[in-house]
């Protein structure tokens, strides 16, 4: 089963919010809720409107767990920071430090009131106070560390590869896995391989995620994959990085350039792209990222 249309509920203790290229979940147990992914700022709106009609009581979110510190999964973090100032803010240490760097937090902003303007949202904006002035993490999550909503049990696993700074969830009472980009991007039928920062160690975090028994899981764009579409994802996730990187270290073997074989390799992608899936800039960013890599360790 694949959920994608926010809002939706995936189980009675999990919700889907935010809209389906960016999306948060808000989980809770025994009257306590956790927000889990930050968003970008265009779609709080949205968000607070879902709130609403869900009926969360605002005043029991008692934390927001940033999974990484990219633009797109941190912009409306400040925002529900100033509406829910007692919410602790988490992250892992090597998040808690890129965002306390000036110029990252410049960029967050910058790329959130770009598409604050691209979604014709600057009226809205305005008039909620929407902005990015940056963000304290209070609360640094490690590997192994465990945090409590309710009853539930919130276990963080450390998995680099798409970001250095990435940490999934896992929900064992759930079999809920929060992995957001560290496990792939929905890509249609198949995953995108978004390995943008290592991709060694992006597939040892696939790997270190698929040890876990995974009934959801749930990913910040194009939503959660249930039962059957959910305990195969990982998988082919794993297939697909796999055939990602003998397609990288091919391309770069023959062309010896990271320019041309972006190309090649984002107009191939381009030709199987999902209908609403990220634009040609945002993949060839992506691939240009990965090859980065490769070519340090073929050129070694």
């Amino acid at each position: 089963m694949i959920i994608d249309s926010p809002p939706e509920k995936i189980t009675e203790k999990i919700l889907l919010l935010g809209r389906r290229e960016s999306c948060l979940y808000m989980v809770n147990d025994n009257d306590e809720y956790t927000m889990l992914g930050g968003g970008t700022g265009y779609i709080i709106p949205e968000v607070i409107e879902q709130l609403d009609k869900f009926g969360i009581p605002e005043e029991k979110i008692n934390r927001m767990i940033i999974l990484h510190s990219h633009f797109d999964h941190c912009g409306l973090i400040p925002f529900f920071k100033k509406r829910w100032p007692w919410a602790v803010i988490s992250a892992s240490e090597r998040a808690k430090s890129l965002l306390s760097n000036p110029k990252i937090t410049q960029s967050i902003d910058q790329l959130n009131q770009f598409l604050i303007e691209n979604y014709g949202r600057e009226e809205e904006a305005r008039h909620l106070g929407i902005e990015f002035p940056g963000i304290e993490v209070e609360q640094v999550l490690s590997d192994g560390d465990v945090v409590m909503c309710g009853d539930m049990h919130l276990e963080i696993l450390e998995v680099p590869g798409h970001s250095s700074c990435s940490i999934a969830v896992y929900i064992p009472e759930e079999r809920a896995l929060f992995a957001s980009d560290a496990g792939g991007i929905p890509f249609g039928d198949d995953v995108f391989t978004a390995a943008n920062s290592n991709i060694d160690q992006y597939m040892a975090s696939l790997d270190k995620m698929g040890k876990h028994e995974v009934d959801i899981f749930l990913a910040e764009h194009f939503g959660a994959r249930k039962w059957a579409e959910g305990r195969k994802f990982l998988q082919k996730a794993k297939a697909s990085a796999v055939e990602t990187r003998k397609l990288l270290e091919a391309s770069y073997a023959r062309t010896r350039s990271i320019e041309q074989s972006s190309n090649e390799l984002t107009d191939l992608l381009m030709k199987n792209k999902p209908v609403n899936f990220f634009p040609k800039e945002v993949i060839s960013l992506v691939v240009s990222q990965m090859l980065a890599y490769i070519s340090k360790n073929m050129d070694s």
